[in-house]
């Protein structure tokens, strides 16, 4: 039998992409264009230009994101260039589409220049409700994400980044109700100090855990040695390892509750497991390969297990946030994406299982449950609203 990759290119070459683009009103007389084209579009045209904000009224923009890549870190595959990221950009469109009925366009830049990506999304804006950043290599993406937050009157949002960590609080929400802890009674391991890792360190503080430890490559991290890190470890010294405890991974995980892992595979043992607290959580996340696999992490012990992977239980997919972000974002016109509607979004997916449906193999919902991306977008848009972030 083929492998899912050999029938998966076989699929692409039949498709020849997976997206395209629609009429959403007839074009078989004169007069209908002349209402689409000249000469009757130049009223709404005029319109726009005595009042930009009526572009949302007129056109796509309230509706249509970008998907913006420069290819440099697609997948688990690397930098391979813009040209090989355009099937994945295609990928994330298609599931924005199905998932939050939100509009998106891929967008593959030949070009590895924070500035210069900077610059051409800016240039963009005007015909976009918001910008996807996607597959773009750490720290740089988060260098392109905050400028352009700090520029643009639209939401922008890194998925890798932030995609993953609101999927991970949702779980953790539910994780503390099942094994009768509070977010501030957890000590939490994290394996990987990159996109991820930062913005889920950065989550997990706000949830209100307070003991976190954080591992890079080369170790545990923390304030002592910031001068060795890039500004994004930096960050992640000073929301982490509030004792500076220089221990090993597998002295961390003695007496721990939580492991979170945004790395590589199978940095993690049954021992390391078997040494955590009683009812431990192990999301490990890395792909394709988890940093243990699932079955060795139950046998030694954990009680709720979590992967990337949709052929266990418990996936953390980010396709449970980001398509009803977006669509809870562009409903009421947000001007950004805050941290506090990114909390919003963990607990409107973690709201969808009530306490009689968890189990330990069921702590999120499935990325296929319809309730998913509206439950997600009113809770973001609600928080927009409160935070005054709306038009």
């Amino acid at each position: 039998m083929s492998t899912i990759y050999e029938r998966s290119l076989i699929k692409h070459v039949e498709w020849k992409g997976k997206i395209e683009t629609r009429l959403k009103m007839e074009v078989n007389t004169k007069d209908d264009l002349s209402l689409a084209y000249s000469p009757g579009v130049a009223q709404p045209c005029r319109e726009i230009a005595k009042n930009k904000e009526a572009v949302y009224d007129y056109t796509w923009k309230g509706n249509t994101v970008a998907v913006v890549t420069d290819g440099t870190a697609v997948l688990g595959l690397g930098d391979i260039g813009p040209e090989a990221a355009l099937p994945v950009m295609e990928g994330k469109a298609l599931l924005f589409k199905k998932f939050g009925g939100v509009d998106a366009i891929p967008i593959c830049l030949d070009t590895k220049d924070p500035q210069e990506i900077i610059n051409i999304v800016k240039a963009m804006a005007p015909g976009f409700g918001g910008f996807n950043l996607e597959d773009i290599s750490a720290p740089r993406c988060v260098t392109i994400e905050r400028a352009l937050i700090e520029a643009l009157d639209v939401p922008v949002f890194h998925d890798d980044q932030h995609g993953t960590a609101i999927v991970v609080i949702a779980g953790l929400i539910n994780s503390c109700k099942l094994i009768g802890k509070q977010p501030q009674d957890l000590t939490v391991v994290v394996s990987g100090a990159g996109a991820a890792g930062s913005s889920i360190v950065r989550m997990l503080n706000a949830f209100g855990v307070k003991d976190i430890l954080v591992f890079n490559s080369k170790g545990v991290i923390t304030k002592e040695d910031e001068g060795k890190y890039d500004f994004l470890q930096k960050e992640i010294a000073h929301m982490s390892n509030k004792d500076n405890r220089r221990v090993t991974l597998k002295e961390a995980m003695v007496d721990s509750d939580v492991f979170i892992g945004v790395s590589i595979a199978n940095i993690l043992t049954k021992d390391m497991v078997a040494s955590m607290n009683k009812d431990a959580i192990v999301f490990a996340m890395a792909n394709p390969d988890p940093e243990i696999p699932y079955d060795d992490a139950k046998a030694a012990g954990a009680r709720i297990v979590g992967t990337g992977r949709s052929d266990f239980p418990n996936q953390v997919n980010n396709v449970l946030a980001f398509p009803g972000l977006f669509k809870g974002a562009l409903a009421v016109r947000a001007r950004k994406i805050s941290e506090e509607m990114k909390m919003a979004a963990a607990v409107g997916i973690a709201s969808l299982l009530n306490e009689e449906e968890l189990n330990d193999d069921y702590i999120i919902p499935s990325p296929f449950d319809p309730r998913v991306a509206d439950a997600v977008a009113t809770a973001v848009s609600e928080q927009a609203i409160k935070q005054n972030l709306t038009r």
